[in-house]
């Protein structure tokens, strides 16, 4: 049998209700109290009515947040590109092909030196609150490496995607069009039983809109949802095909039209904005605040990867889109939880309601708008996945 623990003396819980607390999209609830029995979410509510519990964590008037939905990485991979970030920080561009790089490293090295890779950078997240977390393959690019990163991720996550089309591999540079064949057939035969979801860099220098339809259409015919890089670089197609084809999230949303923004408020796809990617490339931020005044959900994630957003600090993105992006810190903090699950389509994870997985994080802060207030400050001070108390330390 579970046993119940509440965890008390809470100065403000972020629910992301609106029907609880104070009835804001956040469903902030003063002086409250949590119950976890087992792995989910058993009660919330004030302090004082509080039911008797097995166990009692008092929280010394901290606040308590869901935890962090990361919704968009790419953490099976090896090596780093330590020498493309300091000759961009000293004003070369990053284009697309970087990606070679990363690719000739993960091919090189051992399953057991992905899987290290990754289990160190999961550590890494859930030290800062991530408590459910999307990754990618697409540094492979041959049959055998793209499936055998998807087997390395799913022994981790339920949340993994299918990635083959991040650029055309080296191998096809000279032929696009049997690579997109490759990605549709034998690659995706091999690695629609490791994953949930297919995706497609859908810029110049990758996939056009044609090529990423087709893809994205043979996935959902193997019964892997869409979700699709989109419009980073430049103005193109990718968010209206990500509207089209129902996908989950357009990832980036930097370069949008009036139109695209119409299509994402009107749609089921999420806008998902990665504060990490302009900050390590010094590009143009996305305007989160369009977006949310037009209606579209948006998400806030880490796209952690080598080469252009390599944190795994949900914090830190936060902390980028409140400053940069015109984004209010109860938004940020609602699109890194909530609007994270949304762009999964979950409803289990990225708020605290009776029901949902007990994930969460107890904040070293009174409110969670210290998440921005105070950037760089490793805020949070304890971490329960699934119920359990994780280390943070």
């Amino acid at each position: 049998m579970s046993s119940t623990t509440v965890i008390t003396n809470i100065a403000s819980l972020v629910t992301n209700d609106p029907s609880l607390g104070d009835n804001s999209p956040l469903g902030l609830i003063h002086d409250a109290a949590v119950v976890l029995d087992g792995d989910r979410v058993a009660w919330i509510g004030e302090a004082s009515k509080a039911p008797a519990t097995d166990n009692r964590v008092d929280a010394e008037g901290r606040a308590v947040i869901p935890g962090f939905v990361d919704s968009h990485s790419h953490l099976v991979f090896a090596g780093d590109r330590t020498e493309e970030f300091n000759a961009r920080m000293s004003g070369r561009g990053y284009t697309a092909g970087g990606i070679r790089t990363t690719v000739a490293a993960t091919r090189a090295a051992s399953d057991e030196d992905l899987e290290r890779n990754l289990t160190r950078y999961l550590r890494e997240a859930l030290r800062q609150g991530t408590t459910t977390f999307e990754t990618k393959s697409g540094y492979g690019l041959t049959v055998e490496d793209e499936a055998r990163a998807l087997r390395i991720a799913a022994r981790h996550t339920d949340e993994v995607t299918y990635l083959g089309a991040h650029i055309v591999s080296p191998d096809y540079a000279d032929d696009p069009a049997a690579y997109v064949a490759l990605v549709t057939g034998e690659m995706l035969d091999a690695c629609a039983p490791y994953a949930r979801w297919i995706d497609v860099f859908c810029e110049k220098g990758a996939f056009d809109g044609d090529q990423a339809r087709v893809i994205l259409t043979a996935g959902r015919a193997k019964g892997l949802h869409p979700r699709i890089h989109a419009n980073q670089l430049s103005y193109g197609p990718g968010v209206q095909l990500a509207v089209e084809l129902d996908a989950a999230s357009a990832d980036h949303c930097t370069h949008l039209t009036d139109a695209d923004v119409d299509a994402l408020a009107q749609g089921g796809t999420v806008a998902t904005l990665l504060p990490g990617a302009e900050f390590s490339t010094r590009a143009e931020w996305p305007d989160a605040r369009r977006l949310l005044d037009a209606g579209a959900t948006v998400a806030l994630s880490t796209d952690c990867n080598p080469g252009s957003s390599f944190t795994s600090s949900v914090p830190f993105c936060i902390a980028l889109a409140v400053r940069d992006m015109g984004m209010t810190p109860d938004e940020a903090v609602w699109s890194a939880t909530a609007g994270g699950a949304a762009a999964l389509r979950r409803d289990d994870v990225g708020r605290l309601v009776p029901g949902a997985y007990a994930d969460l994080a107890l904040l070293d802060a009174p409110s969670h708008v210290h998440l921005a207030y105070r950037p760089g400050v490793p805020l949070v001070a304890d971490v329960w996945r699934r119920g359990e108390r994780q280390p943070t330390r």
